[in-house]
């Protein structure tokens, strides 16, 4: 996708604080694009973002808002061209299709970011290089570096590890939630000096188990399944929250149809009715598809005139039938694809 051809960052929005264009964005994008957005962010940010949108109590004029989506843009394919070959190939596509003031502004940003992110130097590290150079290190060490590597790096590096390594760093990125920027710095200073061939003051948050749940998504289900065993000796309410995390309702489009057809035998109507209240229009169909055309009249009635509803009855009913679809999941009932299940399918 070729990045716009407008040039200099427009000078409606220089006045504008980072956590104002951000609440202009959001209300700039759609309404479902907005709330993707904020799924991937933190409490903390949301309600910033949030309260910062609530300030918002004028119309936002319309070269301001172009201008917040344009730079948003031109951003966004940056990190993109910066992902797909690195600083030098970005700047070589942001300096032909940008002018050269909107281009040096971009990349400085994106310098600055990438300065500011630990480990940054790793991000483009060959895996199994990496994974040749940590191997001996101390678990402690090696669980922080993987918890702020992406899941995809992180889930190569564990599936290369030993047995025995490999419950040790996941306990401790699961147990992780601040390190101090010293010891990151610290780690950091190290790895860099002996890696060459390939903060601020306030605490990093890296790890927990919402990383780890996706680090394990993406190893095999013989190396997931041999990890969350083990690890369940030890704690085994960890591993409950992990498994929770790894498999969400809405993960259920995933589900193969005969999945959905056994897991929907133990599932009561008006237990769907609820959970579905929030499901997408995506998931819906799909349960629908897989149901009588009069069981799915009844579901969508029983939807229709169910009310208000709390949130929490919604989600805990949805908690519910994750937790039929993961049992079923582990007597090979039921299929997930992406989650190694069509891999051990025999024909």
């Amino acid at each position: 996708m070729a990045a716009p051809a407008d040039d200099a960052k427009p000078a409606s929005t220089s006045g504008l604080s980072g956590l104002r264009k951000a609440a202009i964005l959001m209300i700039a994008l759609d309404p479902e694009s907005s709330s993707k957005i904020m799924s991937n962010l933190s409490t903390g940010e949301i309600e910033t973002i949030s309260m910062e949108i609530a300030k918002l109590d004028q119309e936002i004029k319309t070269d301001v808002r172009d201008g917040v989506v344009k730079e948003y843009y031109q951003t966004y394919m940056a990190s993109k061209y910066l992902e797909q070959g690195g600083m030098e190939y970005a700047r070589m596509l942001l300096e032909k299709s940008l002018s050269p003031e909107a281009a040096a502004r971009i990349l400085s940003d994106l310098e600055q970011s990438i300065q500011q992110t630990p480990f940054h130097f790793l991000k483009s590290a060959n895996s199994a290089d990496l994974l040749r150079f940590i191997i001996d290190e101390h678990p402690q060490t090696i669980s922080l570096i993987m918890a702020h590597l992406s899941p995809k790096q992180s889930s190569e590096i564990l599936a290369g590890l030993s047995p025995k390594k490999q419950i040790e760093v996941v306990k401790r990125i699961a147990r992780m939630d601040q390190t101090t920027p010293e010891a990151i710095r610290e780690v950091e200073k190290g790895l860099e000096e002996r890696l060459s061939s390939i903060v601020n003051q306030d605490l990093e948050k890296a790890g927990g188990v919402e990383n780890i749940a996706e680090v394990l998504n993406l190893v095999d289900r013989t190396t997931e399944k041999t990890i969350l065993e083990q690890l369940e000796e030890d704690d085994p309410e960890m591993v409950e929250q992990i498994r929770r995390l790894m498999f969400v309702f809405e993960d259920l489009i995933q589900v193969n149809d005969k999945g959905i057809q056994a897991t929907l035998k133990e599932i009561e109507n008006d237990e769907l009715a609820l959970a579905l209240k929030t499901a997408s229009e995506e998931l819906q169909a799909k349960i629908f598809k897989n149901m009588s055309e009069r069981a799915a009249a009844m579901i969508r009635e029983n939807m229709e005139f169910m009310g208000p509803t709390r949130l929490s009855d919604v989600e805990a009913a949805q908690q519910r039938i994750v937790d039929v679809v993961r049992r079923l999941e582990e007597s090979g009932e039921v299929i997930v694809a992406g989650r190694g299940g069509d891999a051990e399918t025999v024909v």
